[in-house]
């Protein structure tokens, strides 16, 4: 049971949309589903946060053509130009995942205490949405 639990909290530290349905899929209670996918996200934006200076040498370090990081980047890049922080924090957390969108703040020179804000307020949202979503999934079969 632990080592699921763990399972479940090690994915969402990088990736929400693959913790919850294993979480599912070990047949854990939608609770712990929901507590361990909330932690491994926080899990997720702190240590992105906190080693942005790391992060944002190696993304200059090998930093690729042009062309490819205006394509990679520009779903977050125009969220940024339009939302700012929060865009970035909130929205950038649901479609592409809380430490991508620390990275590319950090990239920007953004506020990183804000954005950790955003990021884990936007974890928070999606958690508790996509939990709600597989539990009433699930009832359905």
């Amino acid at each position: 049971m632990l080592l699921k639990i763990l399972t479940v909290l090690g994915l969402a530290t990088f990736e929400i949309y693959a913790a919850i349905p294993a979480g599912f899929a070990f047949g854990l209670s939608p609770w712990i589903i929901f507590f361990a996918s909330f932690a491994g996200g926080l899990l997720g934006v702190y240590v992105s946060a906190f080693l942005g200076d790391k992060i944002r040498s190696v993304f200059y370090k090998n930093k690729p053509k042009k062309e490819v990081a205006n394509k990679k980047q520009a779903m977050l890049l125009v969220l940024w130009n339009k939302y700012g922080v929060i865009g970035l924090g909130f929205l950038g957390t649901f479609l592409v995942g809380a430490p991508i969108s620390i990275a590319v703040g950090a990239g920007l020179n953004a506020d990183l205490k804000k954005l950790a804000t955003w990021c884990s307020i936007g974890v928070l949202t999606r958690c508790v949405l996509f939990t709600l979503i597989g539990f009433y999934g699930l009832k359905l079969f």
